[in-house]
């Protein structure tokens, strides 16, 4: 037996049921999209802050690949003297070849890679930490200088990019992350954020 069932249509736009979601299906896939950028955040500062954590390590102990083996800062090498001593281009020349080496600015350099890695990674003082590594990607850049066609001895820069370099996507990456808070997601932020002297001092966070 077939049976018969009358559909009462009522006049006006009928709009195709995907538009029909019910309202906790909405709620669910908000919180999946903000779940998923607070995942990719936490992704972007543990990644971020492991360049710096490795190039302290690689410069300390020599691990053999930016610093030989044998040439760490344990060894009596020097972290700066290398890449300070080679700056070619740049208005800061000069300044920079009468740093490379120095022993002050030796420890001022693995001690900001090791302070901004460690913080970073660990999703703790994360302002801080943005504003140390933005000062030292600064400087950085300035002793690369990618603006320069040609270095000092005429010979060609190869520039990829008269600005956007990698040290200005790592100081942006580092005020993403800390503009965020993204310590909270796989890190000690909210540890952290619960010490009295974070709570009082929010610059700290």
């Amino acid at each position: 037996m077939a049976t018969h069932e009358h559909v009462h249509r009522s006049p006006g736009l009928h709009l195709p049921a995907v538009f029909h979601r019910p309202r906790s299906g909405s709620a669910a896939a908000h919180v999946g999209t903000r779940t998923a950028q607070a995942y990719a955040l936490a992704s972007l500062r543990i990644v971020t802050g492991f360049v710096f954590l490795w190039a302290f390590l690689d410069k300390t102990f020599g691990l053999g690949y930016a610093t030989a083996s044998g040439r760490g800062w344990l060894d009596g090498g020097s972290p700066t003297k290398g890449f300070l001593g080679s700056v070619a281009a740049g208005p800061l020349q000069s300044t920079f070849h009468s740093w490379a080496g120095d022993t002050w600015a030796d420890w001022l350099f693995m001690l900001g890679l090791l302070g901004i890695g460690a913080a970073v990674t660990a999703g703790v003082a994360l302002r801080p930490a943005a504003v140390a590594g933005t000062v030292m990607m600064a400087l950085m850049w300035l002793a690369e200088w990618p603006p320069a066609k040609h270095l000092a001895d005429g010979s060609p820069s190869m520039s990829t990019n008269p600005f956007a370099d990698y040290h200005v996507v790592y100081a942006l990456a580092l005020v993403a992350v800390a503009a965020a808070g993204a310590g909270t997601t796989w890190g000690l932020g909210r540890l952290w954020a619960r010490l009295p002297v974070v709570r009082d001092h929010a610059w700290l966070r």
